[in-house]
């Protein structure tokens, strides 16, 4: 099996402080990439790397004949769709490969419009205010609210200061990520419950075992809930008791997590692989918060802390074994 390798590099690694380097959030560093060609180069016989830049259309072109099928790692780059940009150019050249096709990936990339269908279809999430400027005159949630880019993932844009409890500070912000991202700002209720993060794999999919961050051993400066800060400097100081996979929760919960799960993945039409985020309000009641495909796939080489392989190590399988499932997975779609 002959297999291309999509994927988007990372130069700068993500600071609160550097407003800039929240840019390339969502890529990967180039020891990173690395490991994960070489793990690709282990179930294949052969493994040709692209990076998803916009000389990569023309590489793949050439390889149209000779790959069996592509593991879509790409962001894309540039522009609000631009997770759309490689499935569509992979379909075009009627290349198969790994994940969902080019209107769930570019649905899925914007919170806004992810929110909008799975209320459509009765998933939970919460309600939501976006602005293309700070004039916030429409504005009438209460307090605390929680600022975000409509269309980043990786945390990019969501500091410690992203939470806000008076409308000075919300204009602030919401005109910090209009500025930094060039796109609108999502305002929504901020919720101080119990956060999960759901892998789920397959066609139908199998879920994974849940992870939940356990909030309480957080410093004291830090709020509970899945930060730039957290995500980039915390959980990857080696704190083994932050992440709790499978997490600690009653069978009511988890299969109340489940079932809104699985009616997001058939909602949205996701292929092979996620990884949904949920946040309970204080009654332990589940909302959407957003959905993630393709999910970070790190190796625990570079980092013990991302989330899928976490979850997929659990349920006992390796991150050699990850990726050949998610590549099997695909190519059954393709034989159909």
């Amino acid at each position: 099996m002959n297999i291309a390798f999509l994927y988007n590099v990372r130069r700068h690694y993500p600071d609160p402080n550097n407003s800039r380097s929240q840019l390339e959030a969502d890529f990967d560093d180039p020891p990173t990439i690395k490991i994960m060609f070489g793990h690709l180069q282990s179930i294949a016989d052969k493994v040709f790397p692209i990076e998803a830049d916009e000389k990569a259309y023309s590489k793949l072109y050439r390889l149209k004949n000779k790959v069996d099928i592509v593991f879509n790692y790409a962001e894309g780059i540039y522009g609000r769709d631009r997770e759309a940009q490689f499935p569509a150019m992979l379909e075009m050249l009627q290349i198969p490969y790994t994940g969902s096709s080019p209107l769930t990936c570019a649905i899925i990339l914007n919170k806004v419009r992810t929110k909008e269908i799975l209320k459509n279809y009765h998933v939970p999430v919460l309600d939501q205010f976006v602005f293309e400027d700070s004039h916030l005159e429409k504005f009438n949630l209460k307090f605390p609210v929680i600022i975000k880019p409509v269309s980043e993932g990786s945390s990019a844009g969501i500091t410690e200061k992203s939470v806000v409890n008076n409308m000075t500070n919300l204009k602030k912000q919401v005109a910090y990520i209009i500025k930094l991202f060039n796109e609108q700002a999502m305002v929504e209720p901020f919720l101080k419950g119990r956060e999960f993060s759901v892998a789920m794999l397959g066609n139908p999919p199998q879920i994974l075992p849940i992870i939940e961050p356990n909030h309480q051993i957080l410093p004291k400066e830090y709020l509970p809930f899945d930060s730039l800060e957290v995500k980039w400097y915390f959980e990857e100081e080696g704190h083994a008791d932050y992440l709790v996979c499978p997490a600690g929760i009653s069978l009511k919960l988890k299969k109340r997590i489940e079932e809104i799960c699985l009616l997001s993945w058939k909602a949205l039409d996701i292929h092979d692989y996620c990884r949904i985020d949920i946040k309970c309000d204080d009654n332990d009641n589940p909302y959407v918060l957003e959905v993630n495909s393709p999910p970070g796939m790190i190796p625990p080489e570079s980092s013990m802390t991302s989330y899928f392989p976490l979850a997929a190590r659990t349920a006992g399988i390796d991150y050699k074994n990850l990726l050949k499932k998610i590549i099997e997975t695909a190519l059954k779609r393709y034989k159909k």
